[in-house]
């Protein structure tokens, strides 16, 4: 398996077990990775500010794909090879749908950034795992409607948080009605990931890619959920989590262990090395 260079791991429910941690045995397998000459990027909806404190645990990886594909990034050179971002007009739109239902909204852009009093009820939006990073990585305003109408600027990512599926599809159907250029992924059990059109993880691999000069075949992605579903279909290999969806195990070459026995260090010690 000596022709793939690259490895990108999804963050939540593959590189990071149930508690949310990058257990030991990952980390080691990580870092011989890097010793042997391979490339380890993370692929992940999470933004910049939410990838620090797991950066620091895993310093061999310098690329990102991250905020869903919509900012690829190096961490040694500390600068961004590609962004595309939803455009003012078009944030404003949504903002507009999202004011009349009673969701918690999460902007990403260089910055994490939520309503402050929807953060301390988390839980009711079905979030509630997250709600320490929330607490600790997010810039929080106490009415983010009011925050975006008085700084209008392109976002990488608008996270729309439901209290349930139902309430997200009305959301949804919205803003398709709306005609709005976005993609919206299912995450979690009631979130909905918005990007700006033709953003996804994939796209982000591509540009990585392009950037390094390897092609896509030389690739490896491990992932567990929707919105990894273009990014594996893209790799040269595609490898789900043993705690993924059945029809993300479906489109995958390979399965390996669960999150919590390791699944990733599987991956990169069978497939990679």
């Amino acid at each position: 398996m000596g022709k793939y260079k690259l490895i990108a791991l999804d963050m939540d429910g593959t590189l990071l077990n149930s508690k949310k941690q990058i257990t030991d045995g990952t980390k080691k397998m990580i870092r011989r990775a890097a010793e042997e000459g391979k490339i380890v990027a993370l692929s992940t909806g999470r933004g910049l500010a939410e990838l620090h404190e797991y950066l620091e645990q895993v310093p061999e990886v310098r690329y990102l794909d991250c905020t869903s594909g919509a900012v690829v990034y190096d961490c040694q050179e500390k600068k961004v090879i590609a962004r595309q971002t939803i455009s003012v007009s078009d944030m404003e739109k949504l903002m507009e749908i999202a004011s009349q239902e009673d969701v918690m909204v999460h902007f990403l852009s260089e910055r994490s950034i939520v309503q402050k009093d929807k953060v301390e009820k988390m839980e009711e939006y079905h979030m509630g795992i997250y709600k320490t990073m929330f607490e600790t990585k997010a810039d929080h305003y106490e009415d983010i409607f009011r925050f975006y109408s008085d700084n209008p600027v392109p976002m990488e990512k608008c996270n729309i948080y439901h209290h349930t599926p139902e309430e997200r599809t009305v959301t949804e159907e919205k803003i398709k009605a709306a005609g709005l250029p976005v993609v919206m992924v299912h995450a979690e059990e009631t979130s909905l990931e918005i990007t700006a059109e033709g953003v996804n993880k994939a796209a982000g691999l591509l540009a990585l890619c392009r950037h390094l000069d390897i092609s896509p075949e030389e690739t490896i992605v491990v992932g567990d959920a929707d919105n990894d579903k273009e990014v594996l279909q893209t790799a040269g290999l595609a490898i789900a989590m043993g705690n993924a969806a059945d029809h993300i195990k479906a489109l995958a070459d390979v399965v390996v262990a669960d999150c919590d026995h390791d699944g990733c260090a599987e991956a990169i010690e069978k497939y990679l090395l």
